[in-house]
Parts: C-alpha cells; structure tokens; sequence
C-alpha cells in the first residue's frame, strides 16, 4: 500500500472564494471539503488523494490568502497556507475569471514566483466565453498560459488533470482495475467485517473550543490546524496521517458538536455534518471534553452517537494543567460517566494538556489499547461455558408465565463485539437481563469501554401455526 505521504504534493492556492474548495472536490472525486458562497469558509488546510491521468497525487485546498497581522485569525490561516506551498511539487493558484485580476490576484502572484515552485495558473468560473477578456488579463500575473475551467461545472477539468499529471515529477502511473463482468458482484448490503490492511482509523471529536485541533497539532508536532481562542475556528473535517510505534494513523480534526438548538447558520449544519460523517467512517474516537468545565449534556450525547454507531472511544480530558482539585475532578467525571453512559462501562480516560503537551503520549497508548478491545474475538467453547455459568447464577425471568430457554451463545463478528444468543423465546427476554448478560461479557472478557451487542434469536414453535 503506498504511503500517501510519498506521494507528490499538489497545492491549491489564491485568495478567498475562488473556487478553490470546488477544485478540490471535482478533482478527488467527491465532495470531501465544505462549500459556500461565503468567503472564508476554508481555515485550515484539507487534504485528499486523486488519481489524475494514471498519476496518483496528494491533493491540499489552503485558506485564501490574504493580507493580515500575523497574530490575527487571518494571519495565522495564511500562514499555514504558506507552510503548504513551501512543501508543494506543484502549486495550482486560482484566480476568479468573472471578478478579472485582482490586486490581491497580483500580489499573491508575485510572492508565489519567489518561492522557487512549480506553478499552475487557472482562470476558474470562466463557464463558456464570457470570461474571455479576463482569461486574457491573466497573463499579467507572469506565470504562464492560463488555464481557463470551471470547477462547479466540470469545465475544463479533463485537460487539466492531464497538466498536472504532465507537471509533476517522474513517477510510477497507476493501472486502474476495472471488475470482471464474468464474476458475480456481492451484495453490497452485507456487512463485511475483514477490511484490507490499512491505517487505524482515528477521528477526534467534542464540542466547541475542546481544544482538539490544539491536540491533532500536538501529536503531529506541528502547526497543522488553525489554533487560538476563539470557538468554533475548525469548520471542515481535516484528515491527517502519521505514525505510531505500531503503525500508520489516519487521524481526523472535526468542527465542534453543538446542540441542534443552537446551530443556526447553513454553514454550521454542513460542519456538523462533516463532523458526524467522520465519527461514522472512524474505527476508534477520541471525545474530548475541557476538564476544566466537567462532563455537559453535549458531552454526553455524543458519547452516546458514539455508541450508537458501534465505534470505540477514549475519553480525552484535556487542559489538566488548568485543574485545581484534580482528585475531585477526576471523581465527579467517572461519578457522571457511570450513572449516564453505562452502555460503555469501562471506557478509557486518559488526562493531558494539549497545550503544554504534558501526558498526551499517553493518548495513542490507550486508542491501539481501545481499538485491540474493539477488535477482541471470543471462541464459541468459552463463551457457553460463561453462559452457562451466568445462567446458574441468575436463571431467565419468567415471561406471560414460562420460564425463557435460553440455549446457546455465539459472537457473530467483532468491531464491535457482537453476540447472538439462541433460544426457545429469546426474543422476549426483557432490557434487564439483557443488561446483566451484557454486563457480564464485559466482564469476564475484558471489553471495557467498548460497545457491545446482544442479538436474540428464538426458536419457531413448527406446531404453533396448526393451532385452531
């Protein structure tokens, strides 16, 4: 599997709205980045793969450049944009071909033939011929033909894969596979629990100013996110990739959950959509909560989204350092995480600064500890010897005046662990003993934290349809 950080860096770059995060998107194939007629919505950088012309690349939409005081929020997201360009084999610098050339347009054109790269003129929104002129005046910015396309129409996108694919430098082109008509094709409905080899899946989620891109900087010991005081500066879902001592990471920043209540603005909606997408695609998730504020609703009802889509999760108390009594503290969130989260009894809780750095290489620890447990297998022989015991212990209730048969005992898959119990009426057996057998696994196999699933299967009674 190639590593994608070997791969060859393309940069889009130019100033705000124009078009940059619809390039994005048209050019991986998928709407992986937000877009909005707002200017501005792009701060931090996104990254994606595409395969243009039998070239496999590594895709990075920046923030629009713009003049700013570095200490500034648009200082700080130029500044990152810069650091891109720095890394870039090919930087693609977009003008907006209905507004024409921009002083902006020219300043930014000439910081960019100083730095000594590749660079890649497009003419974007330039649908038809009605942006000729413009397209024209472009060749004043002294970096070449421009290319005139327009990404929200698909205009001109085929000839300029094929210049990138052209610009960067030599390397091995991808056959692409296509499926034989011959075999049959397997029903995408079923869950397929085997996935190929690849990197753990990590997503890091909470709610506003949490301090999770301060985190995903940390770990990457780098200013890669878009940091400072103000809440809700992480607006997209901002995949990331590094490695452990185990192995590769595939690690995602996402925008802050708020309630439902509180979001007004369509842009928010789509953050918080990009953020739940990427809870969803996760195979562990990292909640991270300010310790200085203790556990909140919020908290808690993503805890449960996490449960609800079967995902395993460290809990992250971040800005410890700020905590005065730490032993009370501490209690109270276990106290509140038992009464209100017992589905995911045991979960991990690993406590750092995020800022100082101070016990966040504790983190990565506990998430392949998680993801071990997410992953735990149990073989059918031990499984009904617990069973049996747990039966002898506390027998099934009653129900409608029978005693429920409950025979047997199988895990059907892992991630998460899910396990089907056989049984003459086992579909009737009531939420508490559900609980007590869940509890037990959990237990005596040594899945803290994760979430686990109980299926029931009854018997059919082959005389029950006979009775008159």
């Amino acid at each position: 599997m190639t590593d994608s950080l070997s791969l060859p860096l393309v940069v889009i770059a130019g100033r705000p709205n124009v078009g940059k995060s619809t390039l994005f998107n048209r050019l991986v194939g998928r709407r992986q980045a937000i877009v909005s007629d707002m200017p501005g919505v792009t701060r931090d950088r996104k990254e994606g793969e595409a395969l243009l012309r039998g070239r496999k690349v590594r895709l990075i939409d920046t923030a629009g450049l713009e003049e700013a005081a570095p200490d500034t929020l648009y200082g700080r997201m130029r500044a990152s944009s810069e650091s891109a360009v720095a890394q870039a084999d090919l930087v693609l610098f977009c003008i907006d071909a209905r507004a024409g050339v921009t002083p902006a347009d020219k300043h930014f054109a000439a910081w960019l033939r100083k730095q000594n790269k590749p660079v890649l003129l497009l003419a974007n929104k330039a649908e038809g011929s009605a942006a000729t002129n413009e397209v024209i005046e472009a060749y004043s910015l002294g970096l070449g033909t421009p290319l005139a396309l327009s990404a929200e129409h698909g205009e001109g996108i085929a000839h300029l894969m094929g210049e990138i694919a052209d610009r960067l430098p030599e390397g091995e082109r991808v056959r692409i596979k296509t499926r034989s008509r011959s075999k049959p094709v397997e029903d995408e409905s079923e869950e397929i629990e085997e996935r190929p080899a690849g990197p753990l899946r990590l997503a890091i989620v909470g709610r506003p100013n949490a301090g999770k891109s301060t985190l995903l900087n940390c770990l990457l010991g780098e200013e890669r996110m878009i940091t400072g005081p103000e809440p809700g500066l992480t607006r997209d879902s901002i995949a990331v990739s590094l490695h452990d001592e185990i192995g590769p990471i595939q690690l995602v920043d996402t925008a802050g959950l708020r309630r439902k209540a509180r979001i007004e603005q369509d842009l928010e909606r789509m953050s918080v959509s990009a953020s739940i997408e990427a809870l969803k695609m996760a195979e562990v998730v990292v909640l991270t909560l300010d310790a200085t504020l203790g556990v909140h609703e919020q908290d808690l009802q993503i805890a449960r989204l996490i449960e609800r889509e079967g995902r395993a999760c460290v809990l992250a108390l971040n800005k410890w350092d700020a905590v005065e009594d730490r032993a009370a503290t501490r209690q109270a969130i276990a106290d509140r995480i038992e009464t209100s989260l017992a589905q995911m009894r045991g979960i991990p809780v690993v406590t750092f600064s995020a800022l100082t750095g101070a016990g966040v290489n504790k983190l990565l620890p506990a998430v392949r500890r998680a993801h071990e447990v997410w992953n735990s297998r149990v073989t059918t022989g031990e499984l009904n010897r617990w069973f049996e015991g747990a039966l002898e212990r506390h027998q099934p209730p009653l129900v409608d005046g029978r005693r429920l048969k409950l025979r047997y005992m199988t895990q059907a898959k892992s991630r998460p662990p899910t396990f089907i119990l056989f049984g003459t009426r086992a579909e009737m057996l009531p939420d508490a003993y559900k609980r007590y057998l869940v509890n037990g696994l959990r237990e005596t196999f040594h899945l803290p934290g994760t979430p686990i699933r109980l299926q029931l299967r009854g018997t059919k009674n082959p005389y029950a349809e006979n009775k008159s």
